[in-house]
Protein backbone atom coordinates (compact mmCIF):
# COMPACT_ATOMS: atom_id res chain seq x y z
CA UNK A 1 0.00 0.00 0.00
CA UNK A 2 2.84 2.36 0.87
CA UNK A 3 4.48 1.60 -2.46
CA UNK A 4 1.23 2.34 -4.31
CA UNK A 5 0.85 5.66 -2.48
CA UNK A 6 4.42 6.58 -3.36
CA UNK A 7 3.87 5.69 -7.01
CA UNK A 8 0.61 7.68 -7.14
CA UNK A 9 2.33 10.66 -5.53
CA UNK A 10 5.15 10.52 -8.06
CA UNK A 11 2.64 10.39 -10.93
CA UNK A 12 0.79 13.42 -9.57
CA UNK A 13 4.07 15.31 -9.17
CA UNK A 14 4.93 14.53 -12.79
CA UNK A 15 1.47 15.68 -13.89
CA UNK A 16 1.86 18.95 -11.97
CA UNK A 17 5.22 19.62 -13.59
CA UNK A 18 3.90 18.88 -17.08
CA UNK A 19 0.75 20.96 -16.77
CA UNK A 20 2.74 23.92 -15.47
CA UNK A 21 4.47 23.96 -18.85
CA UNK A 22 1.18 24.13 -20.75
CA UNK A 23 0.59 27.31 -22.71
CA UNK A 24 -2.93 27.85 -24.05
CA UNK A 25 -3.61 29.24 -27.49
CA UNK A 26 -4.03 33.05 -27.57
CA UNK A 27 -7.57 34.02 -26.61
CA UNK A 28 -9.73 35.08 -29.57
CA UNK A 29 -11.88 37.02 -27.10
CA UNK A 30 -9.33 39.51 -25.79
CA UNK A 31 -9.97 43.07 -27.05
CA UNK A 32 -7.73 44.14 -29.88
CA UNK A 33 -5.13 46.57 -28.49
CA UNK A 34 -5.84 49.13 -31.20
CA UNK A 35 -9.60 49.03 -30.62
CA UNK A 36 -9.25 49.17 -26.85
CA UNK A 37 -7.03 52.24 -27.05
CA UNK A 38 -9.41 54.28 -29.21
CA UNK A 39 -12.75 55.33 -27.67
CA UNK A 40 -15.83 54.94 -29.84
CA UNK A 41 -17.56 58.08 -31.04
CA UNK A 42 -20.97 59.08 -29.69
CA UNK A 43 -22.57 58.07 -32.99
CA UNK A 44 -21.01 54.64 -32.92
CA UNK A 45 -21.99 53.77 -29.36
CA UNK A 46 -19.84 52.26 -26.63
CA UNK A 47 -17.17 49.66 -27.28
CA UNK A 48 -18.25 46.23 -26.04
CA UNK A 49 -16.07 44.96 -23.23
CA UNK A 50 -17.02 41.39 -22.29
CA UNK A 51 -17.33 40.27 -18.70
CA UNK A 52 -14.87 37.62 -17.63
CA UNK A 53 -15.32 34.53 -15.47
CA UNK A 54 -13.16 31.64 -14.32
CA UNK A 55 -14.03 28.06 -13.42
CA UNK A 56 -11.98 25.52 -11.50
CA UNK A 57 -11.19 22.16 -13.09
CA UNK A 58 -10.22 20.53 -9.79
CA UNK A 59 -8.56 17.13 -10.23
CA UNK A 60 -7.71 14.43 -7.70
CA UNK A 61 -6.83 10.74 -7.67
CA UNK A 62 -9.78 8.40 -7.10
CA UNK A 63 -9.61 5.18 -5.10
CA UNK A 64 -8.77 3.28 -8.27
CA UNK A 65 -5.96 5.68 -9.18
CA UNK A 66 -7.96 7.42 -11.91
CA UNK A 67 -8.10 11.19 -12.24
CA UNK A 68 -11.47 12.60 -11.21
CA UNK A 69 -12.91 16.11 -11.48
CA UNK A 70 -15.23 17.88 -9.04
CA UNK A 71 -18.59 19.07 -10.38
CA UNK A 72 -21.64 20.73 -8.90
CA UNK A 73 -25.35 20.71 -9.61
CA UNK A 74 -26.56 24.28 -9.54
CA UNK A 75 -29.39 25.26 -7.24
CA UNK A 76 -32.85 24.82 -8.71
CA UNK A 77 -33.72 28.29 -7.40
CA UNK A 78 -31.14 30.15 -9.51
CA UNK A 79 -32.39 32.39 -12.31
CA UNK A 80 -29.95 31.07 -14.92
CA UNK A 81 -28.91 27.47 -15.66
CA UNK A 82 -30.86 26.27 -12.60
CA UNK A 83 -30.41 22.59 -11.84
CA UNK A 84 -27.65 22.17 -14.42
CA UNK A 85 -24.25 20.57 -13.85
CA UNK A 86 -21.34 22.99 -13.82
CA UNK A 87 -17.78 23.50 -12.69
CA UNK A 88 -17.32 25.63 -9.57
CA UNK A 89 -16.54 29.22 -10.52
CA UNK A 90 -18.02 32.57 -11.42
CA UNK A 91 -17.48 36.12 -12.58
CA UNK A 92 -14.37 38.13 -11.87
CA UNK A 93 -14.77 40.58 -9.01
CA UNK A 94 -12.79 43.65 -8.08
CA UNK A 95 -9.87 42.56 -5.94
CA UNK A 96 -9.27 39.25 -7.72
CA UNK A 97 -5.58 39.15 -8.56
CA UNK A 98 -6.03 36.89 -11.60
CA UNK A 99 -8.21 34.14 -13.09
CA UNK A 100 -6.91 31.57 -10.60
CA UNK A 101 -7.90 33.84 -7.71
CA UNK A 102 -11.41 34.13 -9.15
CA UNK A 103 -11.80 30.37 -9.58
CA UNK A 104 -10.50 29.64 -6.07
CA UNK A 105 -12.61 32.35 -4.40
CA UNK A 106 -15.77 31.16 -6.13
CA UNK A 107 -15.01 27.51 -5.28
CA UNK A 108 -14.64 28.38 -1.62
CA UNK A 109 -17.90 30.35 -1.68
CA UNK A 110 -19.84 27.62 -3.51
CA UNK A 111 -18.53 24.36 -2.03
CA UNK A 112 -16.23 25.32 0.85
CA UNK A 113 -13.03 24.27 -0.92
CA UNK A 114 -10.06 25.77 0.95
CA UNK A 115 -7.73 27.40 -1.64
CA UNK A 116 -4.76 26.19 0.41
CA UNK A 117 -5.64 22.61 -0.57
CA UNK A 118 -5.45 23.33 -4.31
CA UNK A 119 -2.27 23.54 -6.37
CA UNK A 120 -3.03 25.67 -9.43
CA UNK A 121 -1.09 24.34 -12.40
CA UNK A 122 -2.51 25.81 -15.62
CA UNK A 123 -4.99 28.02 -17.38
CA UNK A 124 -6.61 26.65 -20.51
CA UNK A 125 -7.97 28.05 -23.75
CA UNK A 126 -10.80 30.53 -23.24
CA UNK A 127 -14.46 29.75 -23.97
CA UNK A 128 -17.40 32.03 -24.75
CA UNK A 129 -20.77 31.46 -23.09
CA UNK A 130 -24.10 32.17 -24.77
CA UNK A 131 -24.29 35.34 -22.67
CA UNK A 132 -21.00 36.56 -24.23
CA UNK A 133 -19.11 35.87 -21.02
CA UNK A 134 -15.45 34.94 -21.53
CA UNK A 135 -14.82 31.86 -19.39
CA UNK A 136 -11.29 30.85 -18.37
CA UNK A 137 -10.80 27.25 -17.17
CA UNK A 138 -8.20 27.00 -14.39
CA UNK A 139 -6.75 23.57 -13.63
CA UNK A 140 -6.00 22.80 -9.99
CA UNK A 141 -4.78 19.63 -8.28
CA UNK A 142 -6.29 18.50 -4.97
CA UNK A 143 -3.50 16.36 -3.53
CA UNK A 144 -5.30 15.45 -0.30
CA UNK A 145 -8.93 14.60 -1.12
CA UNK A 146 -9.67 13.58 2.46
CA UNK A 147 -8.78 17.05 3.73
CA UNK A 148 -11.58 18.57 1.67
CA UNK A 149 -14.79 18.76 3.70
CA UNK A 150 -17.51 20.10 1.38
CA UNK A 151 -19.70 22.89 2.73
CA UNK A 152 -22.32 23.74 0.12
CA UNK A 153 -23.74 27.20 -0.32
CA UNK A 154 -27.34 26.04 -0.72
CA UNK A 155 -28.31 29.31 -2.41
CA UNK A 156 -26.05 28.36 -5.32
CA UNK A 157 -25.40 24.61 -5.18
CA UNK A 158 -27.73 21.65 -4.65
CA UNK A 159 -25.14 18.88 -4.94
CA UNK A 160 -21.44 18.17 -5.33
CA UNK A 161 -20.10 15.04 -7.03
CA UNK A 162 -17.10 13.87 -9.05
CA UNK A 163 -16.59 11.95 -12.28
CA UNK A 164 -13.63 10.39 -14.11
CA UNK A 165 -11.97 13.02 -16.27
CA UNK A 166 -11.17 10.52 -19.02
CA UNK A 167 -14.88 9.93 -19.71
CA UNK A 168 -14.88 13.18 -21.67
CA UNK A 169 -12.57 11.64 -24.27
CA UNK A 170 -14.70 8.53 -24.78
CA UNK A 171 -17.71 8.03 -27.01
CA UNK A 172 -19.49 6.02 -24.32
CA UNK A 173 -22.49 7.59 -22.60
CA UNK A 174 -22.34 10.50 -25.03
CA UNK A 175 -24.84 11.97 -27.44
CA UNK A 176 -24.61 15.13 -29.49
CA UNK A 177 -26.52 17.48 -31.75
CA UNK A 178 -25.42 19.84 -34.48
CA UNK A 179 -26.30 23.53 -34.24
CA UNK A 180 -25.60 26.70 -36.14
CA UNK A 181 -25.32 30.28 -34.94
CA UNK A 182 -24.09 33.39 -36.71
CA UNK A 183 -23.06 31.25 -39.67
CA UNK A 184 -20.94 28.90 -37.55
CA UNK A 185 -21.80 25.20 -37.27
CA UNK A 186 -20.81 23.46 -34.06
CA UNK A 187 -21.54 20.37 -31.97
CA UNK A 188 -23.20 20.34 -28.57
CA UNK A 189 -22.11 17.32 -26.50
CA UNK A 190 -24.14 15.57 -23.79
CA UNK A 191 -22.55 13.13 -21.33
CA UNK A 192 -24.53 11.06 -18.85
CA UNK A 193 -23.04 9.84 -15.57
CA UNK A 194 -24.79 7.53 -13.13
CA UNK A 195 -23.92 7.15 -9.46
CA UNK A 196 -26.27 4.84 -7.61
CA UNK A 197 -29.79 6.06 -8.28
CA UNK A 198 -28.52 9.49 -9.33
CA UNK A 199 -28.16 10.34 -13.00
CA UNK A 200 -26.38 13.50 -14.12
CA UNK A 201 -26.34 15.20 -17.53
CA UNK A 202 -23.17 17.15 -18.33
CA UNK A 203 -23.52 19.20 -21.49
CA UNK A 204 -22.92 22.45 -23.37
CA UNK A 205 -20.22 24.78 -22.14
CA UNK A 206 -19.27 22.58 -19.17
CA UNK A 207 -18.88 19.52 -21.39
CA UNK A 208 -16.82 21.51 -23.89
CA UNK A 209 -14.44 22.72 -21.19
CA UNK A 210 -14.02 19.20 -19.82
CA UNK A 211 -13.37 17.71 -23.26
CA UNK A 212 -10.61 20.28 -23.75
CA UNK A 213 -9.22 19.77 -20.23
CA UNK A 214 -9.12 16.00 -20.68
CA UNK A 215 -7.36 16.40 -24.03
CA UNK A 216 -4.66 18.54 -22.40
CA UNK A 217 -4.23 16.27 -19.38
CA UNK A 218 -4.18 13.00 -21.32
CA UNK A 219 -2.37 14.50 -24.32
CA UNK A 220 -4.73 13.03 -26.90
CA UNK A 221 -7.85 14.12 -28.78
CA UNK A 222 -11.31 12.71 -27.98
CA UNK A 223 -12.60 9.57 -29.72
CA UNK A 224 -15.25 11.68 -31.47
CA UNK A 225 -15.35 14.84 -33.57
CA UNK A 226 -15.35 17.85 -31.27
CA UNK A 227 -16.28 20.70 -33.68
CA UNK A 228 -16.11 23.70 -31.40
CA UNK A 229 -17.63 27.07 -32.22
CA UNK A 230 -15.44 30.16 -32.35
CA UNK A 231 -17.56 33.30 -32.37
CA UNK A 232 -16.38 36.86 -32.78
CA UNK A 233 -17.35 39.32 -30.08
CA UNK A 234 -19.36 42.39 -31.14
CA UNK A 235 -17.38 45.61 -31.40
CA UNK A 236 -20.16 47.76 -29.98
CA UNK A 237 -22.51 47.24 -27.05
CA UNK A 238 -25.56 47.91 -29.26
CA UNK A 239 -24.68 44.87 -31.38
CA UNK A 240 -24.99 42.43 -28.46
CA UNK A 241 -28.70 41.80 -28.78
CA UNK A 242 -28.41 40.31 -32.26
CA UNK A 243 -25.60 38.01 -31.12
CA UNK A 244 -27.47 36.83 -28.05
CA UNK A 245 -30.56 35.95 -30.08
CA UNK A 246 -30.86 32.46 -31.47
CA UNK A 247 -31.57 28.88 -30.49
CA UNK A 248 -28.23 28.01 -28.89
CA UNK A 249 -28.71 27.09 -25.23
CA UNK A 250 -25.10 27.29 -24.06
Amino acid sequence: MAGEDCSSGAEMDALVRRLRLHRPAPSPYDPEPAAAAVPATAGDGELFRPRRAAVLVCLFRGDGGELRVILTKRSSSLSTHSGEVSLPGGKVEEGDADDAATALRESKEEIGLDPALVTVVASLEHFLSKHLLVVVPVVGILLDRQAFKPALNIAEVDEIFDVPLEMFLKDENRTSEEREKMGHAFTVHYFTYEKGIQKYLIWGLTAGILIHAASVVYQRPPDFTERRAHFKLPKLTKDCSSMLAGPAKH
